[in-house]
């Protein structure tokens, strides 16, 4: 399952170092394309040249070259990679990454990495079980990335316990292992809305809201990750996408939008509306409406209900999943919605909770499913958010075998 994939290995100083060679080597075989990026100190543990020698690559440990100033741009790597493994991770380095302390090349690319992040943690048995320690893996996964317990046996301090990093086969499986398990999807077919509608008012006027459309692409970028076919119907936005499993559908309105719908929901097996489609709109002017001292009235039209009507025409092998921004009485009216629009769950954000709602990065949500169950996450990166939302999505698939 690590045939073609980018991996970035991330090497800290810790006595754990050797250990890598076997790592790089054993990832290469699997014919992952390897980059290394080491700590200065790291260099003092195992040489860049066993590490090139075995990834096929140069050894990336300064922000540039200082002979020829070539820049090693962290932005760069963080999108070229599939996974980010950092082994050996030693207390230093987790508490830094906790805290996003960025001053090393690591830390950097850890920061802008966009793909999941595998921490192999390495310290002797006293450091590994000291609070702080305790903590900042907490925190590390509660960021979403992807902890591989090291082992029990003997240290280098002669102490016998726990802290070992775990062996470079054990990793090697946990990631080919993680990336076999994302394609749960394969062969399902999902529908997405996402950001906002824009009605048209005149030639250069519209009613709006200010929904980013974040949310409806984390969710696309993820289920395509986990091998969903991908029909990305997207609202006006500035957000790209180059997932070729996302078939990108741009609209303006929210009729336009629901021309689509309507028409696409029929091949899916899964719709996710997580656009903020317009409740109202107006009959639009041919020409510029120009300011005067007297009031404009507008007489607004309600728009059609997208989910509503996707709901009414739901097959019992489809899924439909809602949301609700709601800013009071939050939890009564995502379970009204719930019912009335026969959705199989309901995501709820508040924008009563700080970090939460639209133009954030972050959110805070709360799931309703029709069969009554209730989970309530903490706030977290939208990308981290998706996740929760598709294993949902799963755990709530498989129930229903």
């Amino acid at each position: 399952m690590l045939k073609d994939k980018n991996i970035i290995l991330g090497v800290t100083g810790g006595i754990a170092a050797y250990k890598t060679a076997n790592l790089t080597r054993l990832f290469v075989k699997a014919g992952a394309n390897v980059k290394v990026i080491m700590t200065p100190l790291a260099k003092e543990f195992i040489t860049p040249l066993t590490l090139a020698t075995l990834s096929k690559n140069p050894i990336l440990v300064d922000f540039f070259n200082p002979e020829n100033g070539d820049w090693n741009s962290h932005v760069d790597l963080g999108l070229w990679a599939d996974a980010y493994i950092i082994a050996p991770a030693t207390a230093n380095s987790m508490g830094k990454m906790a805290s996003a302390i960025a001053d090393n090349l690591l830390l950097t690319t850890y920061l802008s990495a966009r793909c999941p992040v595998f921490i192999a943690p390495t310290m002797d048995l006293d450091m590994y079980q000291h609070p702080a320690t305790q903590k900042n893996m907490e925190i590390l996964k509660s960021y979403g990335n992807f902890l591989i317990e090291p082992e029990s046996g003997e240290l280098a301090s002669g102490l016998v316990g726990k802290g070992r990093m775990a062996e470079p086969e054990t990793i090697c499986n946990y990631l080919g292992n993680f990336f076999a398990s994302k394609k749960e999807f394969e062969n399902r077919k999902v529908l997405i809305t996402a950001g906002p509608t824009h009605e048209k008012i005149d030639p250069v006027r519209f009613i709006g809201n200010y929904s980013s459309g974040k949310m409806g692409f984390a969710l696309a970028e993820e289920l395509a990750e986990r091998g969903a076919s991908v029909t990305l119907v997207a609202g006006p936005t500035s957000l790209s996408i180059n997932n070729k499993a996302i078939n990108r559908i741009n609209v303006i309105s929210a009729q336009e939008m629901y021309e689509v719908c309507i028409s696409e929901f029929k091949n899916n097996d899964i719709g996710i509306m997580a656009a903020a489609v317009a409740d109202y709109t107006t009959k639009a002017a041919n020409h510029k409406i120009k300011k005067n001292d007297n009031c404009i009235n507008l007489e607004l039209q309600k728009t059609k209900d997208i989910a509503k009507e996707l709901g009414d025409v739901k097959t019992e092998e489809q899924l439909l999943i809602g949301f609700a921004l709601e800013t009071n009485n939050e939890e009564i009216n995502a379970k009204q919605k719930l019912k009335n629009k026969n959705f199989d769950f309901i995501v709820l954000n508040s924008m009563n909770d700080e970090g939460a709602g639209f133009q954030s990065d972050t959110n805070k949500i709360t799931i309703f499913t029709r069969n009554n169950e209730e989970k309530t996450f903490t706030l977290k990166e939208k990308r981290e958010v998706a996740k929760d939302i598709v294993n949902e999505i799963a755990i709530f698939t498989e129930s229903l075998k």
